[in-house]
Formats: structure tokens, C-alpha cells, sequence
């Protein structure tokens, strides 16, 4: 699977990068299959896996507009996740748990210009309250099927996302993405921002 990818796997463990809890992160590199349900009779259902088919996280897509709740394997609500109204850019802003109250937001992410080529979303934590410098940057191809998800300006990669399409996923009308996330990095962050970009771009 990581050959298809475009950059190469660094594999040496990097400092605990939590944006929504400690407890998503793993000292290994983690590889998930997100499948969207895309006949739904709501917009936004995800099933995250592992390779080994267990169940990691689940997106609920709420009839409410513009807004997905990201659940445990237990079905408990870790973040809300809610588009704003009336914003050029298409920010989204990320909340904990079941809460749209802007003192329990952790997150917001945004287009970096209105009229884009190629993907590219900002990321700034809720304390980053001027916004001069994102926290982390998305970059890539939704129409290629590639994006990478970086710290800040840097170069420095904390996870990796290819879409796959095929006819057994059309069949059970589902869309697959696949996701390597770098070792001690938050999968619960990564799987949102994935989200996020769905709800952009898709």
C-alpha cells in the first residue's frame, strides 16, 4: 500500500502529536480503511477500520446540515463537527464530544484560498487565535486521489490519505479510503480532518 504513495515512510517514532486525545495515538504507524456510505439517507457516514477489519471510530452524518459526529468503537461521541454558514472560505470547526459551544472547540480547518487547483486546507488549534500561521496544513489532490497532512509550513508529514475506487465499492455503495497515520500521531485529528475534506471536496 505505501508504495503508491508519493512521499516516502519515515518510520522513526516522533514526539506525541495529540489534538483530540492522547488515547488515539500509538507508538506503531497505524493503517485505516474509511469507507463512506454513500447511499445513505444522511450525507457524511464513515466506518473507520483497521486492516484487520475491526472497527476503530464510526462518522454519523446528522440531518442537521453541515454537520458529522465522530463516534468511538463503543458508539460514544468524541467530536462534533460543524461547517460554518456564509464563509468564503468553507471553514469547518471541530468541537468535543456532542457540544457546538465555541468553549469546548478544539479545531477549525478551512480552504487556504477560495479558488484552488489542489487541495489545500488550514488547520488552526482554537488557541491559535490569530490565525497568521497554521497549526497544520493539508495538501494535495482530491481529484487524484492523494493528500498529505503536514505540521504547519513544514515539511514534516503526520499522515498519508489515497482514495480507491472499484466496482465492489460501487456495488455496496460505499467509497474506500485508505490512510497511513504516522507513528504517535492522533487518529481520531486525522480522521477528522479526512471528514472535513469530504465534506469540501466531495
Amino acid at each position: 500500500m505505501q508504495a503508491q504513495l508519493s512521499i516516502s515512510y519515515n518510520p522513526q517514532p516522533t514526539n506525541i502529536v495529540s489534538v483530540i486525545s492522547p488515547q488515539f495515538c500509538g507508538p506503531q504507524p497505524l493503517d485505516l480503511v474509511i469507507r463512506k456510505q454513500v447511499l445513505n439517507i444522511t450525507s457524511g457516514n464513515f466506518d473507520v477500520n483497521d486492516t484487520n477489519g475491526n472497527l476503530v471510530l464510526r462518522v454519523k452524518g446528522l440531518l442537521f446540515p453541515g454537520r458529522r459526529v465522530i463516534l468511538d468503537d463503543a458508539g460514544n461521541p468524541i467530536v462534533t463537527l460543524q461547517r460554518k454558514i456564509l464563509t468564503a472560505h468553507d471553514r469547518w470547526e471541530v468541537f468535543r464530544r456532542d457540544s457546538t459551544d465555541y468553549g469546548d472547540m478544539i479545531f477549525s480547518a478551512k480552504k487556504s484560498s477560495i479558488i484552488q487547483l489542489k487541495t489545500e486546507l488550514d488547520v488552526y488549534l482554537a488557541n491559535n487565535i490569530n490565525e497568521q500561521v497554521s497549526d497544520f496544513k493539508v495538501k494535495g489532490s482530491w481529484l487524484e486521489q492523494s493528500c498529505t497532512i503536514y505540521a504547519g509550513e513544514s515539511n514534516r508529514i503526520f499522515a498519508q490519505m489515497y482514495k480507491k475506487h472499484g466496482i465492489r465499492s460501487i456495488l455496496i455503495g460505499k467509497d474506500k479510503f485508505m490512510v497511513t497515520v504516522y507513528p504517535n500521531v492522533d487518529y481520531a485529528f486525522i480522521v477528522a480532518l479526512i471528514v472535513i475534506l469530504d465534506g469540501i471536496t466531495g
